[in-house]
């Protein structure tokens, strides 16, 4: 088996180690005999959503946002059907914020890609903290680092979790991220998935059973990460 993971713009959507994402779905599979290839897309490179089975959407400044969403406006409708045949999309921070409709900022409007139905406010102050999320469909917390001035509102969407500690999407309705059929949206920065390895292995599993039919994943030795989440756990929510 094998799965191709698109890395969309690192150059430019690349913050708080958001690599290191790819760096933990390609272990991931290597210690699972599944072979993974990663391929790097520039500005100026063409994509072909229907050869890839992950993509990965980082953050980036307003600026680099403003850039990108040029460029993605471009692919958008080749995007929006990989996404609604149920692609994996994990899109982190700029990149979260770039999968809804739009973006409003001090130096004006970013449009999104309406890939899903959100949109996002500048607001004051900037969210910084370590955050701490909880959705029933993972064995245990979501854990992470937030810094975003964006308020984003996903209206009737599922969000990845429930905040027990932090702010989340707005500061306001309690929730964190989105979850709209594979894709993933968060503002979980660390980088996100080498700190929570039953998010990771949610998306290689949504992958493989899109391409293969594979619905069970070999299970891995997580103790060490099992036991490093527990501690952020007990040190933000259980005090």
């Amino acid at each position: 088996m094998k799965l191709v993971i698109g890395h969309l713009y690192p150059d430019l959507l690349n913050l708080y180690g958001d690599r290191g994402n790819i760096q933990c779905m390609k272990k991931r599979c290597e210690w699972r005999g599944i072979e993974a290839e990663v391929r790097e897309f520039q500005l100026m490179d063409s994509i072909d959503f229907s050869d890839l089975d992950i993509v990965l959407l980082g953050g980036g400044s307003d600026r680099e946002q403003m850039i990108v969403c040029r460029k993605l406006q471009e692919i958008q409708k080749d995007f929006k059907a990989y996404v609604e045949d149920y692609g994996t999309v994990i899109a982190v921070c700029g990149g979260y914020q770039l999968l809804g409709h739009y973006y409003d900022t001090e130096e004006g409007r970013i449009e999104g890609l309406s890939l899903v139905d959100l949109y996002t406010e500048q607001g004051s102050p900037r969210l910084i903290t370590n955050i701490v999320i909880q959705n029933d469909l993972f064995e245990y917390p979501i854990v992470g680092f937030e810094n975003h001035g964006g308020r984003t509102y996903i209206g009737d969407n599922q969000p990845l979790g429930k905040v027990l500690f932090g702010y989340g999407n707005n500061g306001k309705d309690g929730a964190e991220g989105v979850l709209y059929k594979h894709v993933v949206g968060t503002y979980l920065h660390g980088p996100l998935l080498p700190k929570n390895p039953h998010v990771c292995d949610y998306l290689l599993k949504n992958a493989l059973e899109r391409k293969y039919g594979v619905t069970e994943l070999e299970p891995l030795d997580d103790e060490q990460e099992k036991e490093a989440n527990q501690y952020i756990v007990e040190r933000f929510v259980k005090k």
